[in-house]
């Protein structure tokens, strides 16, 4: 039975890295890929090394800070840093996809900027 959940959890996150890779490909602008990279990139490495961890516990007894750490890491690390580098995006002027429907942060910096 681990080694069917083992193997679910390497198979889904191996599906989710695949996904997220073609999404960097496939998606038109910065900010559409910034979300493909991130959320799937996120749950595939997430569920890589939870797979690997729990392969050394239950093959090899092995409790692996270093895996745990490692998943904390990336789930907080990697929202936080695409959200960073779009807003850096977005304040040096790269244009949103054409059919893209609103941009909501322009209309709350204009909303912030009329405040002051």
């Amino acid at each position: 039975m681990t080694k069917i959940i083992i193997s679910l959890l390497l198979l889904c996150g191996t599906f989710f890295v695949i996904s997220g890779s073609i999404g960097i490909l496939r998606f038109p602008d910065i900010y559409t890929r910034l979300h493909a990279a991130t959320k799937a990139a996120t749950l595939g490495v997430a569920g890589v090394l939870l797979g690997a961890f729990l392969f050394l516990y239950f093959e090899n007894g092995i409790i692996s800070g270093k895996l745990i750490l490692g998943i904390i890491f990336i789930l907080i690390t990697a929202p936080v840093s695409a959200h960073m580098i779009s807003r850096a995006a977005h304040q040096t002027g790269v244009k949103l996809w054409e059919h893209s429907v609103r941009d909501e942060l322009a209309r709350d910096q204009e909303e912030h900027k009329a405040k002051i």
